[in-house]
């Protein structure tokens, strides 16, 4: 690849077999049963397809074959490439990302293995931020804040927040 960005006459072409055989490498992986739901058999499907359509072009002459390759090749590897660069690009590079992340649940019996409990949490402020669209000041979406965090603490520790607001405007001034 250095050699092609040296040289405007040289063009390195990839292997198809190399690209299918990483995919199916991964693909083996995966318990016989379930391989068929996998988003890597729909990629080798995708692959096989190309394959079809290209070995169906192997008595063509030069030119009627860069003819078809461009009517019937292209548009199957251009949505190859647009599956590969979608959500998937995107769900394995956050995973690979996120890799020590995702495992430290895995050393400490009191780390959940996700933040749903969290999420369920500021669920009911997400909805309600209409709702608040009056705060117009800093003081006064942080002075909400603060009040809407201890609410949820008290619920994620099963007290009652009413109760625990008294309690909390009770002993502070003390």
């Amino acid at each position: 690849h250095t050699l092609e960005k040296e040289r405007e006459d040289l063009k390195i072409a990839g292997c198809w077999v190399h690209c299918r055989r990483r995919f199916n490498d991964a693909l083996e992986v995966i318990p016989k049963a379930h391989r068929k739901e996998s988003i890597l058999h729909l990629i080798m499907k995708q692959i096989q397809a190309i394959y079809r359509e290209e070995g169906k072009l192997s008595d063509f002459s030069t030119e009627d074959r860069l003819m078809q390759r461009q009517l019937v090749v292209k548009p199957l590897v251009d949505a190859f490439f647009a599956y590969l660069n979608g959500k998937i690009r995107e769900a394995f590079t956050y995973a690979l990302n996120q890799e020590s992340y995702l495992k430290v649940f895995l050393e400490d019996g009191d780390v959940p293995i996700d933040n749903n409990a969290s999420e369920r949490a500021i669920r009911g402020f997400c909805i309600g931020k209409k709702n608040w669209e009056m705060i117009d000041t800093v003081n006064g979406a942080n002075s909400s804040a603060i009040i809407y965090s201890i609410a949820e603490t008290a619920k994620a520790n099963n007290l009652k927040p009413f109760d625990y607001f008294e309690y909390l405007l009770t002993e502070i001034p003390k």
